[in-house]
């Protein structure tokens, strides 16, 4: 069961860093920067967006709109209501479980990569 859940954690981890070195990188380069400072940058970025969505979805309320297609508005309207099942719980909570140290490790990643900082 462990080992499973590593490995697809490792394929996120390894997925999204990929796209965040090629897409800092090109940035760098549009804008003329080093581009180990724009990867540490960029690193920087996604790990706060995605520790900014682990706290909303660990942060969720426990009323949820009801799907109905006669209540137009979506999220923002004020139609009918219901409590989330105890599915929708784990869910928002499993979902912050794996956002929150993904989030932590890109943010430790830029700091490896930062090279206008020195850790030591």
């Amino acid at each position: 069961m462990w080992l499973p859940a590593l490995r697809r954690i490792v394929k996120l981890l390894v997925g999204i860093s990929a796209g965040t070195i090629v897409l800092s990188g090109l940035f760098g380069l549009l804008l003329g920067a080093s581009i180990l400072r724009s990867i540490a940058i960029g690193f920087y970025v996604v790990g706060c967006f995605v520790l900014f969505g682990a706290f909303f979805f660990g942060n969720r309320g426990p009323v949820r709109a009801r799907e109905s297609s006669d209540t137009p508005g979506g999220v923002f309207s004020f139609g009918q209501r219901r409590w989330a099942t105890k599915e929708e719980h784990e869910e928002a909570i499993n979902s912050s479980a794996v956002l929150l140290p993904l989030g932590f490790v890109l943010i430790l990643l830029g700091v490896v990569w930062d090279t206008h900082h020195s850790l030591f």
